[in-house]
């Protein structure tokens, strides 16, 4: 069936209207990315050309995606809202609180064991506000996403970094915090500045063991994790139309990965393909009347050098695999030359685990690759020398490989394990036996993230990034320096085999099948439904108003900490053990900035108490600070806030007490979290200046009663010895998000605006 039809024709219907209406205001052809933006803008038609990185807009999504981690703050946030249903299709989806460890079915039901009341939280709130829940074990969001509501030429945010994947079917989509949800759910207009365009030419056609995960992997490597930063990434070229929708899926999801805002392609006949084969054929006819709109002007890609911001070429004819990694998923390496580099680099080269799945890779077409170098490899007598584990994207795809063989494949290594339909280890979601011990070790994944302690909590683990069919081929062999093109591996009769190329299917031939796919359709009206929230739960807390600013000017600050280095969203909130307290504020808050590296002793969780001088643990320093009523700031080094989109990490320091987060540079996502949630976002005017801040010091705001767009701040460090630096900050709030400040939140002003 296809959700939203209707909305889906209405989107179309003003297409050409508003396509035109933005040709004559930018006056020129116009990429996809433009097209999109332009027709979803709030006010309609264009009346205005708008800056590229510089003019803030507001925009009308046409749905909104949530997953159960993120989801929980954001429907406590949604009911303070005052709203009887959300104003556009909304879904929920549960596949981030269900732990790996012995297989699908057992894993499976402790996680709805443990997390009951979560679920029924979720599956309540959802019925109410006539929001979509996909169960535990429907399979993780990005691919159900895909699955069922991704369409060529929307726009969708959704609660999580990932929301990319649906760039794969030509969207906009795009990772927001919880508070930007809730605007949308709760019928307003939705803030962006304008992104830049980065256009990736592919030309040539990829073979062999190359896939589309080598695509980004390459990319992420040119980008590097910052180089996406407040842009669009738009693929085109005849090598964009080779790729399977599915695999134009995983290169949009990654595109997190470099920062980027989003990514997408255009319409083609492999999305035509997937759409038809997913059961959503009427999308395909709608799309297919207005063709020319969703995708890029041929004049854009004849000429991209005109119309992009930066250029990049890839020809697929060339590429080689990649494994990207450790501890960061830019540093990309051919497969061709990671021998050298590990070994220069003192990288272990064997392997205990190789996993396939996460959002990024874990559709039909992935497992069927994969599964064919397993049976090649059985059938040549090699038996594995690494645990290999796999999480299928939805349980639609999981039955229909299970109907194929393709799991059947995976079982003939007597070490396979089969997890749920769920994001498990690659949100450090793994109960990974020994990983407590912190022994050094490499493992191999498809996922896309590999940040130290990310998959299984031990610091030690180095994780590399690959498609599937690598992943398969590197548990075969145990080694990471295995390069399936050049070497050969012993069997059991002695014989030195080489692997054949990987083979797949774009699409099951027979057609997807599925028995349940876990949705849980809401109410038509949902007034009668109760939503219970205990208060003396550990798990869920209703949440209570920030307080709004007084008006004066921050004095006799603590610098709570100074973060060194790469600090994601995963150090300051982690995931792991601590996602059973997502719907918790206060509970959660015991991990806040946990896993920051202190710039002023290279230790984690260690920070001195400017109260008494003593060494603690940093929510708990921060606790005291509250309780003694005194304000303090966080200082933090480039790309702060990279990775996830989780809006803990904004909301955490908040409810805390911290102030002020100023830093050298942010993320996007997270900068705009901070915003939402009434904090001070700030950057160094002078980046040096990081370089001037002391453990000891006391900060005062100059001039924060003149806060203004495009006003720097002045800040006064006045350090233990009675001398003082003065620092210049500088900031991108603009008016809307200066009363988000003054009034304490966005959803503050948002409550006060109803009244």
């Amino acid at each position: 069936m296809t959700f939203d039809i209707d909305m889906i024709k209405k989107v179309y219907e003003r297409y050409p209207e508003r396509i035109s209406a933005a040709r004559q205001v930018v006056g020129k052809p116009l990429t996809l990315s433009e097209k999109i933006l332009y027709t979803h803008l709030w006010e309609g038609n264009a009346t205005q050309a708008h800056e590229r990185g510089n003019s803030y807009v507001d925009f009308a999504p046409d749905r909104v995606a949530m997953q159960d981690a993120t989801a929980q703050m954001a429907l406590l946030q949604f009911m303070q809202a005052g709203k009887t249903k959300v104003a556009v299709p909304s879904t929920a989806h549960a596949d981030h609180l269900i732990q790996a460890k012995v297989g699908a079915d057992k894993d499976l039901q402790e996680g709805i064991n443990k997390n009951s009341e979560v679920f029924n939280f979720l599956s309540s709130v959802c019925d109410k506000y006539g929001i979509g829940f996909w169960k535990p074990g429907a399979g993780i969001i990005h691919q159900v996403v895909l699955e069922n509501y991704a369409f060529p030429g929307g726009m969708m945010i959704g609660t999580d970094s990932h929301t990319v994947n649906a760039g794969g079917l030509g969207m906009v989509a795009i990772g927001v915090g919880g508070a930007d949800a809730v605007d949308v759910m709760a019928g307003m207009a939705w803030e962006l500045k304008m992104p830049k365009l980065i256009g990736v030419k592919l030309t040539g056609k990829m073979s062999g063991w190359t896939s589309a995960k080598d695509v980004i992997l390459k990319v992420a490597g040119i980008l590097t994790v910052k180089g996406g930063t407040g842009c669009i990434v738009e693929y085109f070229g005849e090598g964009a139309e080779s790729l399977s929708a599915t695999g134009k899926g995983t290169i949009c999801n990654m595109g997190a990965e470099i920062g980027a805002t989003t990514s997408t392609f255009g319409y083609d006949d492999s999305m035509r393909r997937y759409l038809a084969s997913t059961g959503r054929q009427d999308i395909v006819d709608a799309a297919d009347q207005i063709a020319e709109h969703l995708t890029g002007d041929a004049e854009v890609y004849a000429n991209p050098e005109q119309y992009f911001d930066q250029l990049i070429e890839i020809n697929l004819s060339e590429l080689t695999p990649h494994l990207n990694g450790p501890f960061t998923p830019d540093l990309a390496t051919p497969v061709s030359e990671f021998r050298a580099k590990a070994e220069a680099n003192g990288w272990p080269l064997e392997v205990e685990w190789a996993l396939i799945g996460s959002c990024t890779n874990s559709s039909y077409e992935d497992l069927s690759r994969a599964a064919s170098i397993v049976e090649d490899a059985v059938a040549k007598g090699v038996k594995p020398k690494a645990i290999l584990g796999i999480n299928p994207g939805s349980e639609q795809v999981k039955y229909t490989a299970e109907r194929d063989g393709f799991l059947d494949s995976f079982r003939k290594f007597e070490n396979a394990r089969i997890f749920t339909n769920a994001c498990g280890p690659c949100i450090g979601q793994w109960d990974r036996e020994g990983a407590e011990k912190g022994e050094k070790n490499s493992i191999i994944h498809s996922f896309n993230r590999n940040f130290a302690k990310r998959a299984d909590g031990n610091p030690n683990t180095h994780a590399f990034v690959a498609s599937p069919e690598m992943v398969a081929a590197v548990a075969i062999s145990g080694r990471l320096d295995f390069n399936p093109i050049t070497d050969t591996l012993t069997n059991e009769a002695g014989e030195q085999i080489r692997l054949d190329e990987p083979k797949g299917s774009e699409l099951p031939a027979k057609g997807f099948a599925v028995d349940d796919n876990g949705y849980q359709a809401p109410s038509e009206d949902g007034s009668h439904v109760i939503v219970n929230v205990s208060p003396t739960s550990d798990r869920l807390q209703l949440l209570e108003e920030f307080p709004a600013w007084d008006g004066k000017n921050i004095e006799g600050a603590k610098v709570l900490i100074k973060a060194f280095g790469k600090c994601t969203t995963d150090h300051i909130s982690m995931a792991g053990p601590w996602l059973k307290y997502r719907g918790h504020l206060d509970n959660i808050s015991n991990n806040m900035l946990i896993g920051a590296v202190n710039a002023y002793n290279m230790e984690t969780n260690k920070v001195k108490n400017q109260l008494d001088g003593s060494y603690g643990e940093v929510p708990a320093v921060q606790r005291a600070y509250k309780a003694a009523g005194i304000p303090s700031i966080v200082v933090g080094d480039q790309n702060y806030g990279e990775g996830s989109s989780r809006e803990h990490a904004a909301m955490e320091p908040r409810h805390l007490g911290v102030k002020a987060v100023l830093v050298k540079s942010f993320a996007r996502i997270h900068e705009t979290n901070l915003k939402k949630q009434g904090m001070l976002g700030l950057t160094f005017a002078n980046e040096a200046d990081y370089d001037k801040i002391q453990e000891d010091d006391t900060v005062n705001f100059l001039d924060l009663e003149q806060f203004a767009p495009g006003k720097q701040l002045t800040l006064e460090f006045v350090h233990a010895d009675g001398s003082k630096d003065i620092v210049m900050a500088n900031h991108t709030y603009n008016d809307q998000q200066i009363e988000w400040f003054k009034a304490g939140s966005a959803l503050n002003l948002i409550k006060q605006q109803e009244n």
